[in-house]
């Protein structure tokens, strides 16, 4: 079986020194994108990406001026990042710059815009071949919602002899009250109530099992879903019940169930910020997804390895460990990999030295030749810092910065792009279950410096091989296979070189074998 052979330097060092990326000579194969979920999807923070009017705050008609950036809708160019997917996070009135306190769950902010533009935002993104998700807060409201606010004022004006009737306010279902303060409760103001309020005391915790409270829902989805939507983010879902991971599967699953059966196209994925021993029980539900923390973050295990506390070998058994584990729970998950968002630390600041922009690049590689539906956070493709506050991890898109990378075929920009075009290009990166290919003579081919992964789907098969060192590898190739020369997409003047049935690959370079 004869294969083909793509690769990636993500830098390499010279006879004079240096550091050599992504360059023009990125292949050129036709894109093979397909309409379903497993997409590339490019996290917004509305707010902070695009002002189209100069009042200093990003709005949704400032994002449909740069959709070209994320993608122009024409497969035969190359400027664009080729995102194929949009996640908005909160668009809907709230008195918080971050809008995770919502207080009329069927209108837009009027700091980001009106519904019409909305709906002129879908109907390009939906031009382009992009799909739009929307972040969806049920975990809790604003305190400032109407909901809240009528319960408040009933109790407040209750006799203290008498007990609340939710035949007289049927707003006290929505929330969790009690005379008696607990943990995760804060008290009412002007009353001796106190309410169920996890995040802040300007959250106030929905209650789920409310049947009242999942009509409003099933309402509100169905609201978006006629603006057509094509998904949901579902913030906070290890909070929608503390302590109680059995009724958030039922809660899961109705919201599931209700929104697939008046779109079964949908895409739902979950935030559930725990280790993968506590979300992967949730794909029991039937949510598609659900985003893979293990991975992510400054101590997850793209970060670890490459600091070298994990071996390359690690990295694919990990990837087949989380696999097999998603699949017990449910055999269609699909799995949301992702590096960083918007509660995080931005990448640019996880490594330091000479060598950081190099491993910046081989992160976001392994993050995004992940299976599933990958996830990036807007900004980290050039490499924007941000730290500390939550402000300065949501800080306004370095357009300027953009422009520079753009025209560095070495940048990170260039190196992600590319990334993501292999993901359009290869279906079987996102699709395929991951396992571990063999050398001629049967031996596994990774090490603690060489990452391997097959992945298989339909008439396609390939591998994935990273070279995560910092010193050349010779990695044995199977047997009859051939390096291409048009797959050749690093800097001319380093090349992963095929010699006597191996590959040389130079530090920090990113293989993929094609097979035939």
């Amino acid at each position: 079986m004869r294969k083909r052979l793509i690769a990636l330097l993500l830098s390499g060092v010279l006879a004079v020194g240096g550091l050599c990326g992504c360059g023009s000579k990125t292949a050129h194969k036709p894109l093979h994108i397909i309409d379903d979920k497993y997409r590339t999807c490019y996290e917004v923070f509305v707010y902070s990406f695009s002002d189209s009017d100069g009042d200093g705050i990003g709005d949704l008609n400032g994002l449909k001026e740069k959709l070209d950036y994320i993608n122009d809708g024409d497969d035969s160019t190359d400027t664009d990042l080729g995102c194929n997917e949009i996640w908005l996070m909160p668009i809907s009135p709230s008195p918080s710059y971050h809008k995770y306190d919502v207080t009329d769950y069927e209108a837009i902010d009027p700091q980001y815009g009106s519904m019409e533009d909305f709906d002129a935002l879908v109907e390009e993104c939906h031009k382009r071949g992009v799909r739009v998700i929307i972040d969806f807060v049920m975990n809790h409201s604003s305190s400032e919602h109407p909901w809240f606010t009528a319960a408040c004022d009933y109790l407040k004006a209750l006799p203290t002899d008498k007990e609340p009737d939710v035949a007289d306010c049927p707003y006290l279902d929505y929330y969790h009250f009690s005379r008696e303060q607990s943990d995760g409760y804060t008290a009412l103001a002007g009353s001796n109530w106190y309410y169920e309020a996890r995040f802040w005391e300007g959250m106030p915790d929905l209650n789920l099992q409310s049947q009242r409270v999942r009509e409003e829902f099933d309402g509100i989805t169905s609201f978006w879903l006629l603006h057509d939507v094509d998904g949901f983010r579902l913030d906070a879902v290890t909070s929608y019940e503390t302590g109680q991971p059995d009724a958030i599967i039922e809660e899961l699953t109705w919201f599931n169930d209700m929104v697939k059966s008046k779109n079964p196209d949908a895409y739902i994925v979950g935030e559930a910020w725990t280790n993968r021993k506590g979300y992967a029980p949730f794909y029991a539900s039937g949510v598609d997804s659900f985003f893979d923390f293990s991975f992510a973050d400054n101590n997850g295990n793209i970060a670890k390895v490459l600091r070298g506390a994990g071996t390359a070998a690690d990295f694919a058994q990990s990837q087949i460990n989380a696999e097999t584990l998603y699949q017990s729970y449910n055999d269609k998950y699909i799995n949301a990999p992702f590096y960083t968002n918007h509660d995080m630390a931005r990448c640019a600041g996880y490594f330091t030295g000479d060598n950081s922009e190099t491993l910046i690049k081989m992160s976001q590689g392994m993050n995004l030749l992940m299976q599933g539906n990958a996830f990036l956070y807007y900004g980290e493709e050039i490499g924007m810092r941000g730290s500390g506050a939550d402000e300065n991890k949501r800080k306004p898109m370095e357009w300027d910065t953009q422009a520079k990378e753009a025209k560095d075929p070495n940048s990170i920009y260039n190196f992600v792009k590319t990334m993501i075009r292999w993901r359009n290009t290869y279906p079987a990166i996102a699709r395929g279950m991951t396992t571990l290919p063999v050398d001629s003579s049967g031996n596994s081919i990774c090490t603690d410096a060489i990452c391997a992964m097959e992945r298989s789907w339909e008439d396609e098969t390939i591998d994935i091989i990273y070279n995560i060192s910092s010193d050349e590898q010779t990695v044995s190739m199977p047997e009859g296979s051939a390096l291409s020369d048009w797959a050749n997409a690093s800097d001319a003047s380093v090349s992963i070189i095929e010699k006597d049935g191996t590959l040389q690959m130079p530090p920090y370079s990113i293989a993929i074998l094609e097979h035939h």
